[in-house]
Parts: C-alpha cells; sequence; structure tokens
C-alpha cells in the first residue's frame, strides 16, 4: 500500500493535470457512474467536528473514503482547518492500495473544479479575477484560474491587511499579472470577470447588488447549509449550477437560504457543471448573463484524483512507498 504526503501529491499531479481529472470525474458523476452516499460530520467538542466522505467509481476501478478532522479554530495556530486522509481501494480484490494526506488533495482537486466551472461559464478571454480570502485554497485557485484564463490582474480582499500581504508575498511575482490589494470586498468585486468567494465566513461577504452583466462566481468556502458566503441576491441574479444536485440540496447555504425565504423557486437550480460540460444543460447563454458555480466538494473529485496521483506514483521509481 502507498502512502503518500502533500509533496509527493503536488509534484504528481500538477494543476492542469488535475483540471482534467476533474472535469472527467464531473462528467462521470452527472452519468450516474459514481456512488456517493452524503457526506456525514459528527460532532466533537464544539466547534470540532469530523467528516466522512465515501463514494465509489467501481467503472474506474476503485471506491473509497475521505476522513476529516474539522478544526476551525486551527488558523490562528498556523495550523490548517480541514486535515485528515484519503483511503484508495481496488475495486476487483477490496484491498487497500493507497492513503493519502487530504488538505493538499483537497485544494488540488477543489481549485481544478472552480477552473474547470469557470472554463464551461465565464465569459472566454476573462482576465481580472478577484479573491475573497486569501488562505492555503486561493493560492491554488490562482494557479487553476490561470491555467484556464488569461488572468492579468488579481483584486484581493481578506478581513485583514495582514492577510492580503502575506498571502501575496507568498504568492510572490506572476509573470504578465498584477497583483493589487484592495480595501473592500466590493471593490475587489468591481471590474473583475471572475469572482471567487474562497473564505472561512459562515455569513455573506459577496453581495448580488455589486455584481455587474457578465461576472462569474465561484462560491466555494462555505459547506455546509448554516453557512453561506453569498446572500440572496447572488443566487437570485445568477444562471445558478452546482457541483451536485443531491448534495446542494442538503448542504448549499447559498441555496438553501435563497430558497427558504422565498426568493427563488426549485426551478432555478439549472444544473450540475457535469450537465453543462456534457450539453445536456446549456450554460452562459449571453456575454451578459451572471453566473454562479456553487462548489461543495465531492467524493468523485476526491477519488479521481487520488487514482491519478497513484497511477503516476505507482509509474515512477523515485517515489518512495512513504512520504508523509
Amino acid at each position: 500500500m502507498r502512502v503518500l504526503g502533500a509533496a509527493a501529491i503536488e509534484s504528481l499531479l500538477p494543476i492542469g493535470h488535475c483540471i482534467e481529472v476533474v472535469d472527467a470525474a464531473m462528467r462521470a458523476l452527472s452519468s450516474q457512474q459514481v456512488l456517493s452516499p452524503l457526506r456525514t460530520v459528527m460532532a466533537l467538542t464544539a466547534p470540532n467536528a469530523m467528516g466522512v466522505m465515501p463514494g465509489a467509481m467501481l467503472e474506474h476501478g476503485c471506491f473509497g473514503v475521505k476522513v476529516l478532522a474539522l478544526y476551525p479554530g486551527n488558523g490562528a495556530l498556523g495550523l490548517p482547518s480541514h486535515a485528515g486522509a484519503v483511503v484508495l481501494f481496488d475495486a476487483v480484490s477490496g484491498a487497500p492500495v493507497a492513503v493519502l494526506e487530504s488538505n493538499s488533495l483537497t485544494a488540488l482537486r477543489t481549485a481544478a473544479a472552480s477552473a474547470v466551472a469557470t472554463r464551461a461559464l465565464a465569459r472566454p478571454g476573462s482576465r481580472v479575477v478577484a479573491l475573497l480570502g486569501t488562505g492555503h485554497q486561493a493560492l491554488w485557485h490562482v494557479h487553476a484560474l490561470r491555467a484556464v484564463l488569461p488572468v492579468t490582474r488579481l483584486q484581493l480582499w481578506s478581513r485583514t491587511a495582514e492577510n492580503v500581504a502575506s498571502f501575496a508575498a507568498h504568492l510572490g511575482p506572476l509573470d504578465g499579472v498584477e497583483v493589487v490589494a484592495m480595501g473592500s470586498a466590493q471593490d475587489a468585486v468591481n471590474g473583475a470577470d471572475v469572482v471567487c468567494t474562497v473564505s472561512s465566513s459562515r455569513e455573506p461577504i459577496l453581495q448580488g447588488a455589486w455584481l455587474v452583466p457578465g461576472q462569474h462566481v465561484n462560491l466555494v468556502g462555505a459547506s455546509v447549509a448554516a453557512a453561506r458566503e453569498a446572500d440572496n441576491e447572488v443566487v437570485r441574479r445568477s444562471r445558478f449550477f452546482v457541483d451536485a444536485r443531491a448534495s446542494a440540496a442538503a448542504q448549499a447555504g447559498e441555496w438553501l437560504g435563497a430558497l427558504q425565504d422565498g426568493v427563488v423557486g426549485d426551478s432555478h437550480l439549472l444544473g450540475e457543471i457535469g450537465e453543462v460540460l456534457l450539453g445536456r444543460v446549456p450554460g452562459r447563454l449571453t456575454d451578459a448573463d451572471i453566473t454562479v458555480y456553487k462548489s461543495l466538494g465531492h467524493t468523485a473529485q476526491d477519488l479521481a484524483a487520488a487514482g491519478a496521483v497513484l497511477r503516476q506514483a505507482q509509474a515512477r521509481a523515485d517515489v518512495p512507498n512513504i512520504d508523509w
């Protein structure tokens, strides 16, 4: 059994490859090729919890589970808020074949999913990206979006100027890209072609009144029904898409809030991103549309990304068997 850590994962799964892996996974999900019970969350000492995400892609030869410790206060300690592992099993023998560190794998596949949705829904040639939130996930979103868009400007906002400065320093110079710290979330959204909310906020940091025709939004940070990064107006004004209908119906706070408040009806959720990729549901209809992709993360993305890493590790003699 291979045990693979962050360094091996990031080396074996370049973001460009990961985008194509996740694209295929979302098509498989919308083609009913993925077994995926809803993830479960077990409360520990508040506010901490443990999450479990099982799934199977038997036509792709694997099944597995991601197990996470969810510790929201870890950021203040310089530690990741999500830590755990993905265990991958062989579909033929049932034997466990790999354990992969989940934080890097999750960051990669989540950013790749946003890139897949952006490639499908944003206006072609979009160049200005706004990031609301400057944590680990934001860093990977920069790399992923640059792989699918000709980005020339990044507009950054976080609740503290120190976080933005630290992020920009860690990001370093990017050839052909102007990196700008903005004074408010609204300032960051102004003039952006693509807006990504990648925060840990449980209350809206993005308001629909700020959006202008033609923008695309990736809602990424909130992943439980009680949390939302965008207000009802963002949902109402948009062509609204999700990664998985079943997950959204139980856990997409922005969607559930707008639905419960009577702002939208069930039909406002137009489809899964996999359905758009397969040509079964139209995505952007005009350059004036505002499009939104609600990302909750899905076990299909974890399994597909873990499988890609494992195949690369098996093909290379220089990857150690244990690298955590």
